[in-house]
């Protein structure tokens, strides 16, 4: 079995995120792109930073202007992002777009697209979700051959950073009925093309989704992912590969409000004591420690499991999705109550940790979807 620990690149690596995001992303960042109301929803300039350091070339190939350094280096980039609630299109475009175009696009698609990512001209976003809850094989949008092509017909929701797209990657059914895994497609769309409209949302962690619906869009042979109604098991692995990275964001984010809450404990004196040395409260920290090394082992076997092919992969991507979705609750939930009265402000961060701890639990599955999924992929 292999060791669940980091070598010394991605040591490095992480090392490297950590120092970056802080000094150039920290959470007061995202204070003012929430009190602006700024209609990108992240700094242009910082995206083109990320692009020179090279975290966004992460997972493309060296040949396409990529580091090719794997899931467990995203991971890493991922886990101090969620540390920092860094607001880029990361997740949207260098981990979801990226892996939808290496698992399902051909090798045109992938020299003419991956190059613009990784030089932080392209931005990608994933569009498959229509309902309240996540269900990728449940597709309603259709897509009909018509005149050498196809039409696009539909609605999408909870597409991250599909407001400032230029290109969204989009589920839809070609043949059989929703819920069928069978007849699925992956295709490319401009996010201006005739008959795509799109609705910007803000959502709870003052991060921007969009609805984007298409009315008899027009889309080429040539722009779909892989065959037609072929799909499922690319887009199937797509959100495996998204996932683990939330599960990184997660993690990131319940360690740092763990440390913070403790750094407060010791700090903040009740009757002339500090609050760390209240036997009940170091309990309940001693607790969340060891939830929490429980989910970097998680987190960091998931993502391996990606690296090395694994064939149970999807499995432990579940299991890391759904433990950190756990942790995060727990986590944001007794950082909130130990900071006190204080903790339900907006002057301290800690609200804006659990905000965004909710939205990223929420998308592509959150705990019950997920610890349903890895029992059903363990066969109850």
């Amino acid at each position: 079995m292999t060791a669940l620990v980091l070598n010394e690149e991605q040591q490095m690596l992480k090392d490297t995120a950590k120092r970056f995001l802080s000094e150039s992303a920290p959470v007061s960042q995202l204070r003012a792109l929430r009190d602006s109301r700024d209609e990108t929803g992240f700094s242009r300039e910082l995206w083109q930073s990320m692009v020179e350091m090279g975290f966004v070339g992460t997972l493309i190939p060296e040949e396409l202007g990529g580091a090719q350094f794997g899931y467990v280096g995203m991971g890493q980039v991922s886990e101090q992002v969620g540390r920092n609630l860094t607001a880029s299109p990361l997740i949207s475009t260098a981990v979801g777009g990226v892996a939808a175009l290496l698992l399902a696009g051909s090798s045109e698609q992938q020299q003419a697209l991956l190059p613009q990512v990784a030089d932080g001209s392209l931005l990608l976003a994933l569009a498959v979700d229509e309902a309240p809850r996540p269900a990728p094989n449940r597709v309603a949008t259709r897509l009909q051959a018509a005149d050498g092509g196809y039409l696009l017909n539909g609605r999408k929701t909870f597409v991250v950073d599909g407001h400032v797209a230029d290109k969204l990657i989009v589920s839809a059914r070609s043949e059989g009925a929703e819920g069928d895994q069978a007849g699925i497609s992956l295709l490319l769309v401009d996010r201006t093309a005739p008959g795509v409209s799109v609705e910007r949302t803000i959502m709870a962690d003052s991060r921007n989704a969009a609805i984007v619906s298409f009315d008899g869009v027009k889309v080429a042979a040539n722009d779909l992912l892989g065959g037609a109604g072929q799909a499922w098991s690319a887009l199937e692995l797509t959100l495996d590969v998204v996932n683990a990275q939330l599960a990184g964001e997660l993690l990131g984010m319940s360690l740092e409000v763990f440390e913070r809450t403790v750094a407060y404990l010791q700090e903040r004196k009740q009757f002339g004591v500090a609050l760390s040395t209240f036997q009940a409260l170091q309990h309940r920290c001693a607790h969340l420690f060891s939830e929490l090394e429980l989910v970097k082992s998680a987190v960091l076997k998931a993502q391996m499991a990606l690296d090395a092919g694994e064939a149970e992969a999807a499995q432990w991507v579940s299991l890391a999705k759904a433990k950190a979705c756990e942790v995060a609750e727990l986590a944001t939930n007794e950082a909130v109550q130990m900071h006190g009265g204080m903790g339900m402000t907006d002057e301290f961060d800690i609200g804006l940790f659990m905000k965004r701890a909710r939205s990223v639990q929420a998308l592509f599955g959150d705990y019950r979807y997920h610890a349903n999924r890895f029992a059903a992929l363990r066969g109850y």
